[in-house]
């Protein structure tokens, strides 16, 4: 029975995060146990885990889907820029060649790719680059974002944010480089403009 339970509470979450993320809930919808639990066809017991389990990844807050204030953004990127603007120093400095390979390949895959396709490198870019810190503090911090960010992410690349690939082309090779400065500066830069890009659009 606990399995049941579990595989329906996992389902109820997979599917809830997947709607969110997919926009079918946006921003400030309200999400009501029973006429979620009707819809997947559960009870209200793993609707409710997985609407808890939402709110722990910053997707839910007070059973409505998140919808960011512009100080909620700021405080967002900030904690990315600070993280991501000291991975990129260290990717210069640590990063193996192999590495740098990926972030090329992300690079022409999103100049190239369907929509789906460029999300996901643009995610790729971004981890391959947060692992590069090596602390793992910083690691988990910016995993515990992650959602909210693909969130945002998403919305960049669908409403096509002018020369969001080619900042990631010109991190790369300021990491290929090792110019950890220029790297650290570029990524700031980069991020700086994903967030008033964001801010444009939720306005």
């Amino acid at each position: 029975m606990r399995n049941i339970v579990g595989n329906a509470q996992l389902q109820a979450y997979e599917v809830i995060r997947d709607q969110i993320l997919g926009g079918t809930y946006p921003g400030g919808t309200r999400l009501i146990e029973s006429k979620l639990a009707e819809e997947l066809g559960v009870s209200r017991t793993p609707i409710r885990e997985a609407i808890r389990r939402l709110e722990q990844e910053g997707l839910i807050k007070n059973k409505k889907v998140y919808k960011p204030t512009e100080t909620d953004l700021r405080h967002l990127f900030q904690m990315r820029i600070l993280i991501e603007c000291y991975a990129a120093k260290m990717a210069a400095t640590y990063m193996i060649d192999e590495d740098i390979e990926k972030l090329k390949e992300c690079i022409l895959i999103a100049r190239n790719g369907a929509h789906s396709e460029i999300v996901k490198a643009n995610k790729m870019f971004h981890d391959l680059i947060v692992m590069e810190c090596r602390n793992p503090i910083m690691i988990d911090t910016v995993d515990k974002m992650q959602s909210i960010i693909y969130l945002f992410s998403k919305a960049v690349v669908l409403h096509k944010r002018p020369f969001l690939i080619d900042e990631h082309d010109q991190i790369c090779n300021a990491i290929k480089m090792r110019n950890s400065d220029l790297a650290s500066d570029l990524m700031k830069t980069h991020l700086e403009a994903d967030l008033e890009f964001t801010l444009n659009i939720v306005s």
